[in-house]
Protein backbone atom coordinates (compact mmCIF):
# COMPACT_ATOMS: atom_id res chain seq x y z
CA UNK A 1 0.00 0.00 0.00
CA UNK A 2 1.44 3.62 -1.00
CA UNK A 3 1.67 5.90 1.97
CA UNK A 4 0.03 9.45 1.49
CA UNK A 5 2.68 12.34 0.11
CA UNK A 6 1.72 15.65 1.47
CA UNK A 7 1.62 17.81 -2.06
CA UNK A 8 -0.59 20.31 -1.80
CA UNK A 9 -2.59 23.13 0.39
CA UNK A 10 -6.27 23.99 -0.58
CA UNK A 11 -8.02 27.35 0.44
CA UNK A 12 -11.68 27.61 -0.39
CA UNK A 13 -12.31 30.95 -1.80
CA UNK A 14 -15.02 33.26 -2.40
CA UNK A 15 -14.20 35.03 -5.51
CA UNK A 16 -11.18 33.17 -8.12
CA UNK A 17 -9.91 36.12 -9.81
CA UNK A 18 -9.68 38.52 -6.59
CA UNK A 19 -7.85 35.57 -5.02
CA UNK A 20 -5.90 34.79 -8.31
CA UNK A 21 -4.57 38.58 -8.70
CA UNK A 22 -3.36 38.58 -5.57
CA UNK A 23 -1.21 35.60 -5.76
CA UNK A 24 -0.11 36.94 -8.61
CA UNK A 25 1.37 39.96 -7.35
CA UNK A 26 2.64 37.72 -4.75
CA UNK A 27 4.92 36.38 -7.41
CA UNK A 28 3.19 33.18 -7.84
CA UNK A 29 3.24 31.71 -11.55
CA UNK A 30 -1.11 31.51 -11.89
CA UNK A 31 -2.25 29.75 -14.98
CA UNK A 32 -3.78 31.87 -17.11
CA UNK A 33 -7.53 31.85 -17.50
CA UNK A 34 -7.65 30.17 -14.19
CA UNK A 35 -9.94 33.38 -13.30
CA UNK A 36 -13.02 32.01 -14.48
CA UNK A 37 -12.66 28.03 -13.41
CA UNK A 38 -14.29 26.83 -10.43
CA UNK A 39 -10.43 25.24 -9.16
CA UNK A 40 -6.81 26.66 -9.74
CA UNK A 41 -3.56 24.57 -8.95
CA UNK A 42 -0.56 27.05 -8.52
CA UNK A 43 2.93 25.72 -8.28
CA UNK A 44 4.41 27.01 -4.38
CA UNK A 45 7.80 24.64 -4.83
CA UNK A 46 8.79 21.33 -6.37
CA UNK A 47 5.97 18.83 -5.78
CA UNK A 48 3.75 21.32 -3.82
CA UNK A 49 0.91 23.16 -5.03
CA UNK A 50 -1.91 25.40 -3.62
CA UNK A 51 -5.23 24.47 -4.91
CA UNK A 52 -8.09 26.82 -4.55
CA UNK A 53 -12.02 26.11 -4.72
CA UNK A 54 -14.53 28.73 -4.92
CA UNK A 55 -17.19 28.20 -2.39
CA UNK A 56 -19.61 27.45 -5.27
CA UNK A 57 -17.64 24.83 -6.24
CA UNK A 58 -17.19 23.12 -2.76
CA UNK A 59 -20.88 23.62 -1.94
CA UNK A 60 -21.46 21.61 -5.32
CA UNK A 61 -20.14 18.38 -3.49
CA UNK A 62 -20.75 19.11 0.08
CA UNK A 63 -24.36 20.14 0.78
CA UNK A 64 -23.10 21.08 4.18
CA UNK A 65 -20.73 23.52 3.08
CA UNK A 66 -20.79 26.73 4.53
CA UNK A 67 -17.91 29.53 4.35
CA UNK A 68 -15.98 30.11 6.80
CA UNK A 69 -14.95 34.06 7.37
CA UNK A 70 -11.34 35.25 7.85
CA UNK A 71 -8.80 32.73 7.39
CA UNK A 72 -7.50 29.99 9.43
CA UNK A 73 -4.44 29.08 7.33
CA UNK A 74 -0.92 30.66 6.21
CA UNK A 75 1.26 30.29 3.51
CA UNK A 76 4.68 31.03 4.54
CA UNK A 77 7.63 32.64 2.07
CA UNK A 78 11.41 32.35 3.25
CA UNK A 79 12.46 36.07 1.60
CA UNK A 80 16.16 35.27 2.14
CA UNK A 81 16.97 38.29 4.44
CA UNK A 82 15.63 41.27 5.95
CA UNK A 83 14.95 43.47 3.37
CA UNK A 84 13.54 40.83 1.19
CA UNK A 85 10.96 40.49 4.13
CA UNK A 86 10.03 44.37 3.94
CA UNK A 87 10.30 44.62 0.28
CA UNK A 88 7.84 41.72 -0.18
CA UNK A 89 5.53 43.00 2.40
CA UNK A 90 5.67 46.79 0.72
CA UNK A 91 4.51 45.13 -2.74
CA UNK A 92 1.56 43.17 -1.48
CA UNK A 93 0.10 46.18 0.79
CA UNK A 94 0.77 48.26 -2.44
CA UNK A 95 -1.10 45.33 -4.55
CA UNK A 96 -4.20 45.77 -2.33
CA UNK A 97 -2.93 43.29 0.14
CA UNK A 98 -4.86 43.62 3.70
CA UNK A 99 -1.73 44.23 6.30
CA UNK A 100 -1.96 42.02 9.56
CA UNK A 101 1.61 43.10 10.97
CA UNK A 102 4.15 45.31 9.45
CA UNK A 103 7.92 43.80 9.27
CA UNK A 104 9.03 43.61 12.93
CA UNK A 105 12.13 41.71 14.26
CA UNK A 106 10.86 39.12 15.91
CA UNK A 107 11.81 37.51 18.99
CA UNK A 108 13.02 34.15 17.24
CA UNK A 109 15.39 35.73 15.25
CA UNK A 110 13.50 36.91 12.14
CA UNK A 111 12.48 39.73 10.38
CA UNK A 112 8.92 38.66 10.32
CA UNK A 113 5.36 40.41 8.82
CA UNK A 114 1.96 39.08 7.30
CA UNK A 115 -0.43 39.87 4.71
CA UNK A 116 -3.81 38.51 4.40
CA UNK A 117 -4.98 37.39 0.92
CA UNK A 118 -8.78 38.38 -0.42
CA UNK A 119 -10.06 35.50 1.86
CA UNK A 120 -8.35 36.53 5.19
CA UNK A 121 -5.82 33.10 4.78
CA UNK A 122 -2.19 34.88 6.42
CA UNK A 123 0.77 34.97 3.71
CA UNK A 124 4.08 34.98 6.29
CA UNK A 125 7.27 36.87 5.07
CA UNK A 126 10.37 35.94 7.27
CA UNK A 127 14.26 35.57 7.24
CA UNK A 128 16.72 34.81 9.85
CA UNK A 129 18.27 37.80 11.15
CA UNK A 130 22.17 38.28 10.98
CA UNK A 131 23.68 36.40 13.31
CA UNK A 132 20.35 35.03 14.93
CA UNK A 133 19.73 31.51 15.22
CA UNK A 134 16.94 29.72 13.03
CA UNK A 135 14.20 28.32 14.72
CA UNK A 136 14.27 24.66 15.02
CA UNK A 137 18.17 24.53 15.04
Amino acid sequence: MTQPRFNAIGFAVADMARSLEFYRALGLDVPDGAEVAPHAEIPLAPGVKLLLDTHASIAGFDPGFTPETGGHASLAFDCGDPAGVDAAYERMIAAGAASHLAPWDAFWGQRYAVVQDPDGNGVDFYAALPGATPPGS
